[in-house]
């Protein structure tokens, strides 16, 4: 019906696409970069777009500057009062303003081993349940009335004796005193240490009665201190509470049902008299140690150890302290609760950071004890408001000398410190003398009592030489 004939159009069709050309991918020239192409974006634009930005960035400054130097909460900074009165009539000797800016350059590799004399007392087993105490199953801590007992240098008798025994001795102390010289330069509170110069180069470091270098300090090194004056959360009774729940933590932790649960050293312990025979003792055992200075200073140091453990190479010496948390709210910390048992290294940082002085005397106390192990105990308060009531959140073991590293302790800088120390002390004639942290500098200084007379401090070497020879005569008798 319909005829179409397209023989004479074919040279008329054509194929069209209808999808878009594609433009061929070019290589990015050198130097180009989305810098070059904001360039040629505001150039396009105009110069009005980056004349807002600025402004803009300045009102943000403006606001950020406002926020980061107003800070009305903390107000001036309060005046921190010394340790010991110092009187009108002491001076500071030569060369004895230290600062610690010079004494953190110092360094005293030591050649010699330190020589254990004698060992007294005797140390109770650590009990292994305690390294599986979390913040899901806590442990109350309880008090457990044992006695302690808190000995300077030369009420020591042992020191007495071994002082006669090693005349090639010149310098005694304890692990207290020695520790809290070796790491002065990490301390912010003040403190201070009695030096008395008696004879020709003895050298007595004594802790003055009533101080309190001995106690532990809470939040020392922290960005923002316990400030309040009086309370549960005032400086003396932070550190109060602390003493407290280190004793008993050291002490709870001990297997008494186990065998044998107590080893007995070379001899009983040196302080207990007749009237403490029916009193339960604190496991603790005294490290009589000797060290060689160099340059003819050697050194005799009491030093304590806390508890033994047995392990598959034989009993290992341990040292344990206890870390407390008081209120987490006030001490801007993390509370312990929440981090300890997934982020137990941020709470021992924390703890290293707000507690450094005293972390790093713990640290070279064991290390001047001979400690294989140092265990930190984490006790917290059951409430907050309530500084009467603790449990154990957990413990934690380190071998100090992994410690050190860890918190950064230099052990030769801590003995050179120490050296410079008594480099200055024995060049001092005989006499009474007493080093003192300033509490608002970063600066030590060493006073002399100017103001007591000679007599005083030779009628003390006196008394000491004559309760030397009085022993030498009983001994004798005997």
């Amino acid at each position: 019906m319909y005829s179409y004939i397209h023989e004479e159009e074919d040279h008329m069709f054509q194929l069209v696409d209808t999808n878009k050309p594609q433009k061929p991918r070019s290589r990015p020239r050198i130097g180009y970069s989305k810098y070059a192409r904001n360039r040629h974006d505001l150039a396009r634009k105009g110069p009005q777009q980056p004349q807002i930005k600025r402004k803009e960035r300045r009102t943000k400054h403006a606001k950020f500057n406002k926020y980061r130097f107003y800070q009305p909460q903390q107000g001036p900074l309060k005046s921190r009062d010394p340790s010991i009165e110092v009187k009108s009539t002491w001076s500071v000797v030569e060369d004895g303003e230290m600062e610690f800016a010079q004494l953190g350059k110092l360094s005293l590799p030591l050649e010699e081993k330190p020589k254990t004399l004698v060992t007294l007392g005797s140390l109770g087993l650590y009990k292994r349940h305690f390294d599986r105490v979390s913040c899901k199953t806590p442990q109350p801590l309880r008090r457990i009335d044992r006695r302690h007992y808190r000995v300077s240098t030369t009420d020591d008798p042992i020191i007495k004796k071994l002082a006669k025994e090693n005349p090639d001795v010149n310098v005694f102390a304890t692990d207290t005193i020695i520790t809290t010289l070796m790491t002065c330069t990490r301390s912010v509170y003040s403190w201070d240490i009695v030096a008395q110069r008696i004879g020709k180069s003895h050298l007595f470091f004594d802790i003055r009665e009533g101080s309190k270098l001995d106690l532990p300090t809470v939040g020392e090194t922290a960005a923002s201190p316990p400030e309040d004056e009086s309370g549960i959360n005032s400086y003396n009774s932070l550190m109060a509470e602390a003493t407290y729940i280190k004793q008993n933590f050291s002490q709870q932790v001990l297997d008494t049902k186990t065998p044998p649960s107590t080893i007995s050293l070379e001899g009983p312990n040196p302080f207990q008299d007749e009237e403490d025979s029916n009193t339960s003792l604190a496991s603790v055992a005294y490290r009589y140690r000797k060290w060689n200075l160099g340059k003819g200073i050697k050194l005799i140091a009491r030093c304590e150890l806390d508890a033994y453990m047995q392990t598959t190479s034989g009993e290992a010496l341990v040292n344990i302290k206890a870390c407390n948390e008081w209120d987490a709210k006030q001490a801007n910390t993390p509370e312990w609760r929440a981090k300890l048992d997934k982020q137990r290294g941020a709470v021992l940082a924390t703890e290293i950071r707000n507690n450094g002085f005293k972390m790093a005397k713990w640290t070279m106390g064991a290390l001047l004890a001979g400690a294989d192990f140092i265990k930190f105990g984490y006790v917290s308060r059951t409430n907050p408001k309530d500084s009467t009531q603790h449990i154990i959140l957990g413990v934690q073991q380190f071998q100090p000398l992994e410690l050190a590293k860890q918190m950064t302790l230099n052990v030769n800088n801590a003995w050179g410190v120490l050296r410079a120390i008594i480099d200055t002390c024995l060049k001092l004639p005989p006499g009474k003398y007493t080093i003192l942290k300033d509490p608002n500098k970063s600066v030590v200084r060493i006073y002399t009592h100017e103001g007591e007379s000679d007599s005083e401090s030779e009628s003390e070497s006196e008394e000491t030489s004559t309760e030397e020879g009085e022993e030498d005569s009983e001994e004798e008798k005997h």
